[in-house]
Order: structure tokens, then C-alpha cells, then sequence
């Protein structure tokens, strides 16, 4: 696939702080489609749908599956959460970043169909400031908080195989280091 657009695929455990540094990344690109997944999971306090995620039942998840619908999907911790294929074509096509916050199963699935794609992993730094973070949350009962910390610890295995790591200890300098991924890509 060539498109006029990059495309960035950011993955990192849950409580990694990912959307607090996009959100900062997001302030220096002008032209950039942040992807919204879709997902099965019940929104948390404050995410509004079509803005967060696309809150779907699983019954529409999977037909959406079925029609091919998706550029990348995965079950994670009892939910889905799927990649809409249709906007990134297009936003790349159209000269935009396009940005996908997506977990490392879908990872590995955009970056066998979109090779060229530039992946970074952010990671905590470190598994207690992670838990530490997810308990801060306030937003989930404990088995998935353990849920989590061992899914936070399967994904680590896999960081070698992303173009990038950065540890966010420091939002504004994780940030910073996006942005200068992207300008060299």
C-alpha cells in the first residue's frame, strides 16, 4: 500500500499513559486522523461514543468481523476492540498522519498488511508505577486490574519487534520523541 500519509501504530499496556502523550502529539501535527476503535466494553466515566471508541454490542462487533470491516481485531481482557478499515484508507490517501492506538495482537495484524506503517511501544517505567497507575484510575474492580498487570507483562515479551521504544516517564518528552520518530519516517 502506498499512501500520501503516514500511518503510526502506538501500542502499549493499559495505564502506559498513551492517550495523555497523543493527546500532546496531537497539539503539534495539524493535519492527523486519530483512529477510533470500536469496542465491546462499556464506557468508562466521561468517554463519549464516537469520540473515545465506538461503543457497539458484540453482536454488531461480529458482524462487522464477518464483513471484513475491520484492519485489525482482538479480544482483550473479555472485550473486542477492532480497527474500522475504511477511514484509515482514506485519511492516508488524503495526506494525513494517521494514528492508531491499538494493542499488540492488533499490531501485528496492521503491520502484516501495512508494512511500511512506523510502530511505537510505550511502555511504564515500571510494572509497580503501571499498577500504581491503573489503581489511581479508579475505574475497575480488581480481576481486571490482575488482568491487566499479566496482560501488561505478555506485552512486554513483544516490544522487540516495534520500530520504537519509549518509556513515559515524563509525558512532555514522550511526546517529544514521537514527533521526531515522525519526522525522519
Amino acid at each position: 500500500m502506498k499512501n500520501k500519509g503516514k500511518i503510526l501504530i502506538v501500542s502499549g499496556p493499559s495505564g502506559c499513559g498513551k492517550s495523555t502523550v497523543l493527546s500532546k502529539v496531537f497539539e503539534e501535527i495539524p493535519r492527523h486522523f486519530f483512529s477510533i476503535s470500536a469496542t465491546t466494553r462499556s464506557p468508562r466515566p466521561g468517554e463519549k461514543d464516537g469520540v473515545d471508541y465506538y461503543f457497539i454490542s458484540r453482536e454488531e462487533f461480529e458482524k462487522m468481523m464477518e464483513n471484513g470491516e475491520f484492519l485489525e481485531h482482538a479480544e482483550f481482557v473479555g472485550n473486542c476492540y477492532g480497527t474500522p478499515i475504511k477511514p484509515i484508507y482514506e485519511y492516508a490517501d488524503k495526506g494525513y498522519t494517521v494514528i492508531l492506538d491499538i494493542e499488540t495482537k492488533g499490531f501485528m495484524q496492521v503491520k502484516k498488511k501495512i508494512p511500511e506503517a512506523v510502530s511505537i511501544f510505550i511502555a511504564p517505567p515500571s510494572l509497580e508505577e503501571l499498577e500504581k497507575r491503573l489503581r489511581g484510575r479508579g475505574t475497575e474492580p480488581e480481576e481486571k486490574i490482575k488482568k491487566r498487570l499479566e496482560e501488561a507483562l505478555n506485552e512486554k515479551q513483544l516490544i522487540n519487534l516495534y520500530d520504537y521504544v519509549i518509556v513515559n516517564d515524563d509525558v512532555d518528552n514522550a511526546a517529544k520523541m514521537i514527533l521526531n520518530i515522525l519526522d525522519k519516517d
